[in-house]
């Protein structure tokens, strides 16, 4: 059981049993709609493995709130921990805690049941070593901003960007006069992607410190470098202890060129072998003509506001989606690199049974958030991070250091794909 303040005498949190709640947490996750609008409402589908969003964590732990009297579970939530690098200061490391998948059964909400698993999940974090605790919100989401902003004493850490496209190319994804014979994506192994983002990743303001487990995993479909073929190949400095190195692509070819060359680097994670999500509408309205609602993700909102889906019958099934990470850009010419990227991962989630939708996440201050191609089907969401210093639970001189993280960490961050 896990020992926590929070007034709230009417239940306890304690650890997920795996042998006695997997159907119980999975029917509450089904009842708790994650988006409503107009009546549509989405739901994530675990598949049977509510551990899946956060196993790629080697610390990890889900906790339920359950009833004292019926023994009920009235809500979850999803926790793990992971060492960052921060690049200001320089080479600075921290061990933060990710809240992830906060789930309270409509009747016990305004109950305070919310408090109390953050809270508990606060406490396990401290005693796993974590310095932070870390989430993401939509920026709308007024009842999870005073929850952790006014109630759990949280602070904006960054502002970012969600897009969203269904993967359908029949979208109209803009053309703007570019073919293959313009365009080459190349796919490059798994060790020079490893070493060509840990160049990168000393441009971020917060990333993780495991990239090539991330890389390795089996959810993570590949690295592919995009460049215009008109411009020659691209030649990467400094990429390993400072010696010049060049990516070798899986043809064999060398990419060796001009730095001046525009080129961006993209890697792609499969959800749909994670976890789903699924579209209900309410029997009593008329089918919409738009999708006009609210997904959201491991920490926990994504919104639809924008996109252009037909709620059908395709879409009332599950349907997975694949999740473009570790994007970064160099050169003058990079939006319809961009573009480009976008038709081919739309062009790969069609292939895949149950993909419907890609998305990607940038910071603010991330150059790349400039070029992704918009259109009508195009969403493009704001989310907020929140974070916390854990070493002040029960102290009031924590905000100082809060503040100070905040300016460490701007708006050009590495999004982890194992948190959607």
């Amino acid at each position: 059981m896990v020992n926590s303040t929070t007034e709230c005498k009417f239940l306890i949190v304690r650890e997920f049993d795996k042998e006695r709640d997997v159907k119980v947490v999975e029917k509450l996750e089904r009842n708790c709609e994650i988006g409503t609008k107009k009546g549509v409402s989405i739901f994530t589908n675990m598949m049977g493995d509510p551990l899946s969003r956060i196993r790629f964590y080697p610390i990890h732990v889900i906790l339920v709130a359950e009833l004292l009297e019926s023994k009920e579970i009235v809500g979850v939530v999803r926790g793990c921990i992971k060492n960052v690098g921060t690049t200001t200061p320089p080479g600075s490391l921290l061990k933060m805690g990710c809240i992830i998948g906060l789930r309270v059964s409509p009747t016990y909400r305004r109950k305070g049941v919310a408090l109390k698993l953050v809270t508990s999940l606060e406490e396990w974090m401290v005693r796993n070593g974590a310095e932070y605790s870390y989430l993401a919100t939509e920026k709308n989401n007024e009842a999870s901003k005073a929850l952790f902003a006014l109630k759990c004493n949280y602070v904006s850490l960054s502002s970012l960007v969600i897009f969203v496209h269904p993967t359908s190319t029949s979208t109209c994804l803009p053309t703007k006069h570019i073919s293959e014979r313009d365009i080459k994506i190349e796919k490059v192994n798994i060790d020079q992607a490893i070493s060509l983002y840990k160049r990168i990743l000393k441009t971020k303001e917060l990333y993780p410190l495991d990239i090539d487990t991330i890389l390795k995993e089996k959810l993570s479909l590949g690295t592919w470098v995009c460049y215009y073929k008109d411009e020659g190949c691209i030649k990467l400095q400094n990429m390993v202890d400072n010696n010049e190195d060049f990516i070798t692509t899986n043809n064999n070819q060398t990419l060796i060129g001009s730095t001046s060359s525009s080129w961006v680097i993209f890697s792609i994670w499969n959800t749909c072998e994670s976890y789903k999500l699924q579209i209900k509408k309410s029997s009593h309205h008329h089918p919409l003509r738009f999708l006009h609602t609210t997904l959201k993700h491991a920490r926990e909102k994504i919104i639809f506001p924008c996109l252009r889906i037909l709620v059908s019958e395709s879409l009332s099934r599950p349907f997975g989606f694949l999740f473009l990470y570790g994007l970064h850009g160099e050169g003058n010419n990079l939006g319809n690199l961009m573009e480009f990227i976008w038709r081919f991962t739309s062009r790969l989630g069609e292939s895949m049974k149950d993909c419907r939708v890609v998305i990607t996440e940038l910071g603010l201050g991330d150059p790349l958030a400039n070029y992704v191609p918009q259109t009508n089907s195009m969403s493009c969401i704001d989310d907020l991070w929140y974070t916390k210093r854990l070493s002040s639970i029960g102290h009031n001189n924590g905000k100082d250091e809060e503040m100070a993280m905040k300016r460490y960490v701007g708006n050009n961050v590495f999004v982890d794909p194992r948190e959607f």
